[in-house]
């Protein structure tokens, strides 16, 4: 029979993770600069190619997630993390906490009025996605925060933030 790990004596003794507000809070507008960036990025050019409202959301989702991942993922790989570990994760911090914020800030932007249809000239289209990602941002904090108190999401890529 092996002896235990010197790491696993002091779990055993570990108090219940509990992710704090500020926190969850930080993780998530960490997660929203990449998020906004893509969606941002997405519905802009969809908008001014006059793509379809499923398309340009496809478009807007697909970069959210690409400039959410590329946020996390950049610290680590200064960290010196190899590529296959920080994507693995980046892919662990931030694929539920952007789902989630994809889901919601794509919804309030689909119900509110002719901002799918406004022009990039237009205040609407600005200011409903302006509103969606605030909206996507207090839906997704206490997401982040359960996940950070059970040592998910943002919680495994801290320690290669020194």
């Amino acid at each position: 029979m092996s002896s235990p790990t010197p790491h696993a004596h002091e779990h055993t003794h570990q108090q219940p993770l509990t992710g704090s507000w500020s926190q969850a809070a930080s993780a998530t507008l960490h997660c929203l600069t990449g998020c906004a960036i893509g969606e941002v990025l997405g519905l802009a050019i969809g908008t001014a190619l006059g793509l379809s409202t499923l398309t340009t959301i496809v478009l807007a989702v697909v970069l959210a997630f690409v400039f959410g991942y590329g946020v996390t993922i950049t610290p680590v790989l200064r960290a010196g993390v190899p590529l296959a570990t920080a994507l693995g994760v980046a892919f662990a911090a931030d694929t539920v906490s952007i789902t989630v914020m994809e889901v919601i800030d794509n919804l309030v932007v689909l119900v509110v009025p002719g901002a799918m249809d406004a022009g990039l000239g237009s205040w609407l289209f600005w200011g409903s996605l302006a509103f969606a990602l605030a909206v996507a941002f207090v839906v997704t904090v206490p997401v982040n925060r359960w996940l950070i108190g059970r040592g998910k999401g943002h919680a495994v890529v801290h320690q290669y933030h020194h």
